[in-house]
């Protein structure tokens, strides 16, 4: 469940239980140990836990109980109360403490039951990784390189459940960029929570771009999720010098309103986030823009909420991800008064709509135009159609009699939905017109 990070925790996770012979089943009914990996950035974190605990048992009922494992941040935030709760749990493990869980297992096979861990023990965890080789063979794959958050954003609540910012080191990053290229990818995603924070010794996001940039078959690179606050100016030129990163940043904003985003504590305001956009523009003339919103924020009015329709006119992101406010526990929004549901769906509702707007005409102007494309996969329909990103990440579907999966090639663009565009592939006559 959630973000990025949890997918490339859980491919991790699978890298290390490998090494005490447990191998991942397709079949839950097959499974001798289910591990669920939470999010708790979104409301009825915890209720989803226990609906899924709950169909687990349904599926075990008349078998052997499998070892159940809850990782990730609900563990962090909750395990004691999910150990007290629901007994059918074995054990909590929380972000930094996923390398022991090949122990935690052993035990828990040897009857030892009572499991919470849930310190923050970030070094020992990727030193223990880096024993452990990514057996990620995807086309793009997700790279953790900084986790943690020093910022204290009063609705958040990653602080807390990942704990302080921690940037691995430059030497064991590329040595796993490597080697998930040696599998086959040709896209690498930088994760982290403040990506942008990244800082080993004296070594920054844009030293390590430049290094990932010099890796022989790494094709493009892509990192999230950045905050304005720490976009520095050897970070906006690496947009123009770094040829492999691609031009699409994901920049949350949060708010258009400056008094709201004091309010979060975001430590920007909305003059300072709309001259980092134009500095990043004046670096590379070719970038565009994602973002995410909080709607309804305690405390919001109508003039601020006008502000936030205001910035997405202006910027006119290419993407956004807009939720109504969701108070938390533990996080200081959590105890505000929280606007009038009615009202807060009501902004969210129109939010959307021009939002969508926005997305569909950049779309439509994309019909007709070339872009080239990483094909990651064939999809599900057994009709030849493969699936792929364009440089802006944007769903690309093409049909292919050979197997497209792991190349970039050129397409054009010929019709759209909402959510994917639908191309074909340029033969070599047609590309060398194109780029004469």
């Amino acid at each position: 469940m959630g973000c990025q990070m949890n997918e490339y925790d859980s491919n991790r996770i699978l890298d290390l239980a490998k090494k005490i012979n447990y191998f991942p089943t397709k079949k839950i009914e097959e499974a001798n140990c289910y591990v669920l990996n939470t999010c708790h950035i979104r409301e009825k974190a915890t209720e989803k836990v226990y609906h899924e605990v709950g169909r687990v048992k349904k599926q075990f009922r008349d078998k052997k109980k499998p070892i159940v494992l809850i990782v990730g941040c609900v563990a962090q935030a909750e395990g004691d109360i999910l150990l007290k709760s629901e007994k059918y749990i074995d054990a909590v493990i929380g972000p930094q403490n996923y390398h022991s869980i090949n122990n935690i297992i052993k035990r828990i096979d040897e009857k030892d039951r009572e499991n919470n861990l849930t310190e923050f023990d970030v070094i020992k965890k990727f030193d223990e990784l880096n024993l452990v080789k990514n057996s990620n063979t995807k086309a793009s794959s997700y790279l953790t390189i900084q986790e943690g958050c020093d910022k204290f954003c009063k609705f958040c609540v990653v602080p807390y459940t990942r704990g302080p910012e921690y940037s691995r080191s430059i030497k064991e990053i590329i040595l796993e960029a490597r080697q998930l290229v040696k599998n086959g990818s040709k896209e690498i995603i930088l994760l982290g929570q403040n990506v942008n924070a990244y800082k080993y010794k004296n070594n920054h996001l844009s030293d390590l771009l430049y290094k990932l940039n010099d890796i022989e078959g790494l094709e493009r690179i892509r990192f999230t999720t950045s905050h304005p606050k720490d976009y520095t100016k050897d970070l906006i030129e690496a947009h123009k010098k770094c040829k492999k990163l691609m031009p699409l940043l994901h920049l949350p904003v949060q708010s258009g309103s400056s008094e709201i985003l004091k309010k979060m504590n975001r430590g920007h305001c909305i003059n300072e986030y709309t001259d980092l956009i134009e500095a990043l523009k004046e670096s590379n003339s070719s970038i565009k823009f994602s973002s995410d919103f909080i709607i309804a924020y305690p405390g919001e009015t109508d003039k601020d909420f006008e502000k936030t329709i205001e910035l997405v006119k202006k910027i006119k992101f290419i993407n956004t991800y807009s939720f109504i406010f969701s108070a938390r526990p533990g996080t200081p929004a959590a105890s505000l008064d929280i606007v009038d549901v009615k009202i807060a769906k009501k902004r969210l509702s129109l939010f959307q709509h021009i939002t969508n707007e926005i997305k569909k005409n950049y779309r439509k102007k994309l019909v007709n135009t070339f872009c080239n494309v990483l094909f990651e996969n064939k999809t599900k329909n057994n009709d030849n159609s493969f699936f792929g990103r364009d440089e802006y990440f944007n769903s690309v579907i093409v049909k292919s009699k050979i197997n497209l999966t792991g190349q970039i090639k050129k397409v054009k663009i010929s019709r759209n939905n909402q959510n994917t565009l639908f191309g074909e592939l340029i033969d070599y006559k047609k590309r060398e017109e194109f780029a004469a």
